[in-house]
């Protein structure tokens, strides 16, 4: 189950203070805290992302255009946000960053829901 910590100090170093089995997140000013995802999860995100891939990403058997990246994480101020999949047009985002900070918004999001995670995605 996430869990939500509300301080008006939160900061991305709360976000690298916690252990590697979880995932943070700051969504207005709350720490959220969610399980890393279980195996079904996983498949399931992982699994969209092969479908979307070729004919968006790629352009193999579609109109291509499109960077499509699994769990990146969002620097969207205040906010930090690890969407399971998200999706940038080229025009817009040309090239993957180098950091593993994404600061342009992506033109599309998808979330898996589990049963931890349900209430907040």
């Amino acid at each position: 189950m996430s869990s939500v910590q509300k301080r008006e100090d939160v900061s991305y170093a709360d976000i690298e203070a916690l252990p590697p089995n979880v995932v943070g997140e700051i969504v207005a000013g709350e720490l959220i805290v969610s399980p890393r995802p279980a195996g079904p999860h996983a498949r399931a995100a992982s699994s969209l992302g092969m479908v979307l891939g070729p004919p968006y990403d790629f352009g193999h058997g579609g109109p291509g255009g499109w960077i499509i990246l699994y769990e990146p994480e969002l620097h969207l101020p205040p906010d930090v946000l690890v969407p399971d999949v998200a999706a940038w047009r080229r025009e817009r985002m040309a090239r993957v960053p180098d950091d593993h900070r994404f600061t342009i918004a992506p033109d599309w999001v998808g979330e898996v829901l589990s049963p931890s995670t349900a209430r907040f995605d």
